[in-house]
């Protein structure tokens, strides 16, 4: 007997404790069940200290002093806040955010902003405190605050001076010292404004269901005088329509419009740079045409040059991204130079993966440290003032992932490489080279993969390092690698006592017999090897980035380890064509985006494990991705229907042809009309043979709906069963709806997969984003 494609024989019982465990593993309960795995450096004093938070604990830490202690009193502040306020708060569970931490402490709790003093032990509201700006951008000297306002720059005061904070306006009064707020640009229009990003990227839908403005980023000087600021226009750009079928409200539907070019159209979003002066209120604009920006990435490379802000530097990629250009803009003048170009086959990129920090430095002797994959590996060159003589810096069969400082004194830097270790090219080690690139020398030498970063100003490295299985043990480490400080080791006690066990981190050999690919395996929960069991592969194939990292954390981790807490063994694969290795590694989806980053690579690793492994059942594979990987889940049933049994494709750009015009611009580079149909889902809708559940939310500004409907409309053409799920009010990460997604996810895997029904398990709604999980 048959049920859902396989023998009742095979069947698995999915209970509610199975479900409840696995609600369990998803990401926002399996991190509070890990306290101190993760650490945020805040940084205080120009880097030399910072704080960070750990559960309800917040901490102080003084890498010269080789301290760690607690920020403030908790229990004092509990009680003190307890009575100032008239709400029952506890230390461990302190209800604070936005918290701010100097000489004295101030935050936000039950709608009100407050100040802690330990020396004096009092919480006094502020009562006198301007009203927060959400969204707003604070000056480094914590005076004033940037934002939007119907498209113009506006600033704000910040608020009084906190006690024992200089006053370095004494002496010199300024325009501005007796004004409140005011605004620095006065000619915005709709769709051509000051500090936003463009529709199509903006994440727009999101920020109205959380309630908050659109993105806005903007860049103080230095020196707290000058605001960088870009201005997009959209003016020109085709327009979409979404339609939110119940609101809120119980109204009429509501229309949301956005602009949203698509691949090899000429009208496309345009920016170009403005600096503005707060005391003299005089706007300096960029003196060069506008450029095509197709994700905001452009926005964030671009920094303020010098202690003061003398310049202002920025990248250039064209619209291909076969070209990349550092220029500088004369913030006095508007004036742009070229002063480097690189130009390639393919895409030439400032980073390993998409949305990184930039991998340059403009030295304050006027050299540049430039990051380049000319050699086929990412590595560190250094350019003359001039531009005249450069110097390899780094090289060899490994790349630099990212800087962490550059000591110009000492003519050293410190980075985090990967590729060093044979075993595994995905794991980062902390290494320090002389600019001359003479003295290379490995800081950490172990197996464990490093997550380190650096204060602005450098002089100390704060370090996680993990495994896959190992959660982060964080220490503070000086320029030569020596511990100053012990942070955080937690341990995995409250994971195991759920049923979880770590994944195992594997090598397999990729579709062409010889390359070695990456992955992760997750066993099931109560694993017994004499049972056989089926996979679900987590799939994002990129290609701007990796999926099945070396650390303990990575962004998708609790989606798969689920799966396992429902009796399946779950996969997540690496491919070639993604990000973080050799740049003809990365260059393999160059051309052939619709491969998915090498589907015919992850069926070889596939079975490549159940080969070594009896207890996995290859003949029931299912996958499962959001996004990208929403493309590649339903790309695998519909072009590798013999392998792939059963998908669930969320948020998925099934037609790349009218995607964003960055993907296959950038990364597939074929405009030709058989290179679009290439990565198209919608050609091969005859193929489904599987059972297919497409997941899309009706306001997904991203990845629109239309995607999925396209790919509907062909299957129904082919006379195709399958199943869908629209969801109304949902965005692309179907934020509020996770909860809902998950549930149907894992009843579809346990109908088609296991063979049995569901339990009726229902989960509650996760946690948002930035709140407690508690």
């Amino acid at each position: 007997m048959f049920h859902g494609g396989v023998t009742t024989d095979d069947a698995t019982q999915v209970t509610d404790s199975d479900y409840a465990r696995a609600e369990q593993m998803l990401a926002p309960y399996r991190a509070r069940r890990v306290p101190g795995s993760a650490v945020t450096p805040q940084w205080l004093s120009q880097g030399s200290r910072f704080w960070y938070q750990v559960g309800g604990r917040f901490v102080v830490v003084d890498p010269g002093e080789g301290t760690r202690r607690d920020a403030f009193d908790h229990d004092r502040l509990a009680a003190a806040l307890s009575a100032a306020s008239g709400h029952a708060v506890t230390a461990g569970d302190l209800p604070i955010t936005a918290v701010e931490i100097a000489e004295s402490i101030e935050f936000t709790a039950f709608g009100s902003r407050w100040r802690w003093s330990d020396s004096t032990g009092t919480c006094t509201p502020l009562d006198d405190a301007p009203p927060a700006v959400l969204g707003g951008v604070t000056s480094p000297d914590k005076e004033w605050v940037a934002f939007g306002r119907d498209g113009d720059i506006w600033v704000r005061r910040a608020g009084a001076k906190r006690p024992g904070e200089s006053d370095r306006r004494a002496g010199a009064k300024r325009p501005s010292d007796d004004v409140e707020e005011f605004r620095l640009t006065d000619d915005a229009e709709p769709l051509f404004d000051y500090g936003g990003v463009p529709d199509a990227t903006g994440a727009r839908a999101l920020m109205r269901m959380l309630g908050l403005p659109p993105l806005f980023h903007v860049s103080w000087s230095p020196d707290s005088t000058r605001i960088l600021a870009q201005r997009i226009d959209q003016r020109d750009l085709p327009e979409l329509v979404l339609v939110e079928s119940a609101p809120r409200d119980g109204g009429r539907p509501v229309e949301h419009r956005t602009r949203y070019p698509m691949a090899g159209e000429e009208a496309q979003a345009t920016m170009s740079w403005t600096v503005l002066d707060v005391d003299s209120r005089t706007v300096v604009r960029q003196q060069h045409e506008p450029v095509a920006i197709t994700h905001p990435t452009a926005i964030v490379y671009a920094w303020w040059s010098g202690k003061s802000g003398e310049a202002v530097h920025f990248l250039h990629q064209t619209r291909d991204a076969r070209t990349l250009e550092l220029r500088r803009l004369d913030p006095t003048s508007g004036e742009t130079t070229t002063v480097l170009t690189e130009t390639g086959q393919t895409r030439v990129d400032p980073t390993p993966q998409l949305g990184e920090p930039g991998m340059v430095r403009v030295l304050e002797s006027g050299e540049i440290l430039w990051w380049s994959q000319r050699d086929g590996w990412g590595h560190l060159y250094l350019y003359s003032a001039d531009g005249r003589q450069v110097t390899q810096v780094t090289m060899g069969q490994w790349l630099v992932r990212s800087l962490l400082w550059v000591d110009e004194d000492r003519r050293q830097v410190w980075f985090l490489a990967g590729g060093l270790l044979e075993h595994d090219p995905y794991v980062r080690q902390i290494c320090r080279i002389d600019l001359d690139g003479s003295g290379f020398t490995r800081l950490t030498d172990d197996h464990l993969d490093h997550d380190a970063v650096s204060p602005p100003e450098g002089g100390y490295i704060v370090d996680r390092a993990s495994t896959s299985s190992r959660p982060p043990h964080s220490v503070v480490l000086d320029g030569d690698g020596k511990v100053l400080v012990e942070l955080e080791s937690p341990g995995t006690q409250q994971l195991e006592a759920l049923g979880w066990s770590p994944p195992e981190r594997f090598r397999a050999t990729a579709a062409d017999g010889k390359t070695p690919i990456y992955g992760l395996l997750w066993r099931p929960h109560g694993f017994d090897p004499q049972r056989r069991y089926p996979v679900i592969e987590h799939i994002y194939p990129g290609p701007q980035n990796f999926r099945a990292g070396p650390s303990f954390d990575e962004p998708h981790f609790g989606e798969p380890e689920a799966y396992a807490a429902l009796g399946f063994a779950a996969v997540a694969i690496d491919g070639r064509g993604t990000a973080g290795r050799s740049k003809a590694f990365h260059d393999h989806s160059y051309g052939d985006l619709g491969n998915a980053g090498a589907l015919d690579d992850h069926i070889a690793a596939i079975r490549e494990l159940g080969h070594r492994y009896p207890w996995l059942d290859t003949s029931r594979v299912g996958i499962t991705g959001q996004s990208a990987g929403g493309f590649a889940a339903a790309r695998a049933v519909l072009r590798h229907p013999e392998f792939y049994r059963v998908a669930v494709a969320v948020s998925g750009n099934h037609d790349n042809a009218v995607n964003l015009a960055m993907w296959a611009e950038k990364y597939h580079g074929d405009l030709s009309d058989e290179g679009k149909q290439a990565i198209s889902n919608v050609p091969l809708a005859g193929n489904l043979q599987g059972k297919l559940l497409l997941i899309h939310g009706e306001l997904d500004d991203n990845a629109h709906p239309y995607h999925t409907m396209r790919l509907v409309d062909a299957l129904i053409e082919a006379d195709k069963d399958f199943d869908m799920v629209i969801i109304p009010g949902a965005e692309h990460a179907l934020i509020g709806r996770m909860h809902y997604l998950y549930r149907r996810t894992w009843d579809y895997f346990v109908r088609h997969l296991h063979g049995t029904e569901p339990p009726g398990y229902r989960l509650a709604p996760l946690p948002l984003p930035g709140l407690s999980a508690g």
